[in-house]
């Protein structure tokens, strides 16, 4: 594989759930110094919304839904007020044999120019084919959210270019959690439909198929998403497809389905999963 993509996310990752873990493990941190850097002159600023952390965003970068100020690409750091409640909800402080997987190859798939732009017909089969980059933003259809609060509570992430290059990874732990993983190889979807307790937290997970060419640091369609043709939706023609779920946004309440290998969300987790003690302790207790 192409060393420079796998190291440069890997120290990405590294460094994130480094912070996280100080953090966990200094008693006192009220006098941490809050995020105060900005982007294209926009400041981000503290939100002020029910959460079990502290949260910034962009100015004016949120749009409204149902009435509901939504964030975008938001930012998440531990709140000193609920240290214990860490403690009750993350793994910081106990064995790590739980890993989440971080959607990469979906990121890709939904950068610009690329597999949508290819959707909306507004380029050809070449949008088909995607450059793998050094980084993204922690995007909502990459589960962002997700991703910071389960770093931040301490968990091991991996990619899904960690899955593919070696399968039996995940053979070292005993739940996987998987994201939007919603692009993915045939060797990571046989690696994880394989292994016996997983969580597929956001509906839509494993649903087509993509090569990696490695030479090129590029991931490419093979099948799935009406291609190559429309009659074909799921890419493995997965039994256990619950895309049907994927536009339930509003999580009022996240019931997990049973299957053979491990249990299913039913609507997208990504506004919820940073202010559900629940739903965390339902994930850490599974």
């Amino acid at each position: 594989m192409n060393q420079k993509i796998f190291l440069l996310v890997g120290v990405v990752i590294a460094i994130i759930a480094g912070i996280s873990y100080y953090l966990m493990t200094v008693e006192n941190n009220e006098g941490k110094t809050p995020i105060t850097e900005s982007s294209d002159d926009k400041k981000l600023v503290k939100i002020d919304a029910p959460s079990l952390f502290a949260l910034y965003g962009y100015e004016d970068d949120y749009e409204i839904v149902d009435g509901e100020k939504i964030w975008r690409n938001a930012k998440y750091e531990l709140n000193p007020e609920f240290a214990e409640l860490y403690k009750e909800i993350g793994i910081s402080y106990g064995p790590k044999r739980s890993v989440v997987i971080y959607p990469i190859f979906t990121a890709a798939a939904y950068s610009e120019p690329g597999f949508y732009t290819y959707y909306r017909g507004e380029c050809g089969m070449e949008c088909l084919t995607v450059e793998l980059k050094d980084e993204y933003d922690l995007t909502y259809q990459a589960s962002g959210n997700a991703v910071q609060v389960f770093s931040l509570l301490g968990y091991p992430i991996i990619t899904d270019i960690a899955v593919d290059e070696d399968p039996n990874i995940l053979s070292k732990y005993d739940k996987v959690i998987l994201l939007h993983n919603e692009y993915v190889t045939r060797n990571e979807f046989d690696a994880i439909t394989k292994h016996p307790k997983v969580i597929y937290l956001y509906p839509n997970a494993l649903y087509a198929e993509i090569a990696v060419d490695y030479d090129t640091n590029s991931i490419t369609l093979v099948r799935g998403h009406g291609y190559p043709t429309v009659d074909i939706s799921n890419g493995f023609d997965w039994i256990y497809d619950n895309s049907k779920y994927e536009y339930n946004l509003k999580c009022q309440a996240v019931t997990f389905h049973r299957i053979d290998n491990g249990w299913m969300s039913d609507c997208y987790v990504e506004n919820l999963i940073h202010r559900s003690k629940e739903l965390l302790k339902q994930i850490k207790d599974f």
